[in-house]
């Protein structure tokens, strides 16, 4: 049997969906390690905390405006993909710039935030 992997997405930003174009990543980590090599051996890692995030590509429709997501924070983004996971983006905010690429009609949105689950 044959078992879907990618394909079809949603995202809800305070449970109003989103048209998602493509290229979603979800970046649930909450913690980072590097190693650390001596001159003699690997002595072990460091680990740091990483900001988690949600981005991707969406269609701008006549739905929303950009000036709607610049103020957006402190909000829940949920991202439920094609293979039955489903991730929940905490007290989210819009992060850095909206490129709109007029061409395709679409704009690139990062969402950033305090901690992201996998729901199982």
């Amino acid at each position: 049997m044959g078992q879907r992997f990618a394909g079809i997405a949603y995202v809800k930003v305070d449970a109003k969906q989103f048209p998602l174009r493509g290229n979603m990543t979800v970046m649930p980590s909450a913690t980072v390690r590097s190693g650390i090599a001596g001159q003699d051996y690997v002595h072990g890692y460091s680990e740091m905390p990483v900001v988690p995030y949600v981005e991707g590509d969406f269609s701008l429709t006549t739905d929303w405006a950009i000036g709607d997501i610049k103020g957006i924070t402190d909000a829940t983004v949920t991202v439920e993909l094609a293979n039955g996971r489903v991730y929940v983006l905490r007290n989210a905010w819009q992060a850095g710039d909206l490129p709109l690429e007029s061409a395709d009609g679409k704009v690139r949105l990062r969402f950033e935030g305090l901690s992201c689950l996998e729901m199982t």
